[in-house]
């Protein structure tokens, strides 16, 4: 069973932020030359590596919600400029809308078991997923969903 991962995307004000800061990122990536790959460093390397890789996710809590998620495609060790080492959560591009779950502050990433994972969003979910991320947060923030 897959495992998944679950991190703060800090900074973030909505999907659209995250979503734009990775096209960003990929178009940096092509005019330098390099290959387009999205990828989230981050201090602590999962020590379970295959059960993450087994169809994992990383989910994205923006503004206090777990409201979106990416497949995790590989985890690579790596080296920072620091020195440190690091690990990069190599990640699909595609953005998968989640069914927003409330979820406090913490730390660095966390595990999340796949019984624990919120459910997609899929386009026939009642216009759930149609409706503008400004109106489900609200929604959100006054506990109506």
């Amino acid at each position: 069973m897959a495992l998944h991962l679950i991190k703060l995307c800090v900074g973030a004000n909505s999907v659209g932020d995250l979503e734009e800061w990775q096209r960003d990122r990929t178009a940096e990536a092509v005019a330098a030359g390099r290959e387009p790959v999205l990828w989230h460093r981050t201090r602590m390397f999962p020590k379970r590596r295959k059960d993450i890789l087994d169809g994992g996710s990383l989910y994205w809590v923006i503004k206090g919600a777990v409201l979106v998620r990416q497949q995790v495609v590989d985890l690579r060790a790596t080296t920072s400029e620091d020195g440190i080492a690091r690990c990069d959560i190599i990640l699909c591009p595609e953005l998968q809308l989640v069914h927003p779950v409330p979820r406090r502050p913490f730390q660095g990433w966390r595990y999340l078991a796949a019984d624990e994972a919120p459910a997609d969003l899929k386009t026939s979910d009642t216009g759930f997923a149609a409706m503008p991320a400004k109106m489900r947060a609200e929604l959100l923030a006054a506990g109506l969903i």
